[in-house]
């Protein structure tokens, strides 16, 4: 129990990338569908998050001192930016995916007059 508890956010990681995969193959509704990309892009992200933070890191910013020179850090004690960037890239591209995604789903809403993958496909048959 106490190894769950520390590490209850890849728990909650877990969860959420299985709600929405669920959604992405269970669900027959576009929309549902979309909602489901953007959960299980979150829960990738909070994994990746959590897996470049540290207790007490301090900022990767390097200052010169008196003589111009700059100190070697401590690498155990720095933070890693290059998950931070990453994930805010992830982001970016989640929310431009899910854009498309949308607007997909409204093209093929104004088509079909449905979101229904079902009666999409029984509309295309005929």
């Amino acid at each position: 129990m106490e190894n769950l508890i520390a590490n209850f956010n890849y728990v909650i990681v877990v969860i959420l990338m299985m709600i929405g995969l669920w959604s992405m193959l269970a669900q027959k509704n576009l929309i549902k569908k979309c909602i489901g990309m953007a959960i299980f892009q979150t829960g990738i992200i909070l994994f990746f998050i959590s897996i470049g933070a540290k207790d007490n890191a301090l900022i990767p910013i390097l200052t010169e001192t008196a003589n111009h020179v700059y100190p070697v850090p401590d690498v155990a004690k720095v933070a890693n930016p290059l998950t931070q960037i990453l994930m805010l890239t992830a982001i970016v591209v989640g929310v431009a995916t899910l854009g498309v995604g949308l607007a997909l789903a409204q093209k093929i809403y104004q088509q079909h007059s449905s979101f229904d993958e079902d009666e999409i496909l029984e509309n295309q048959r005929k």
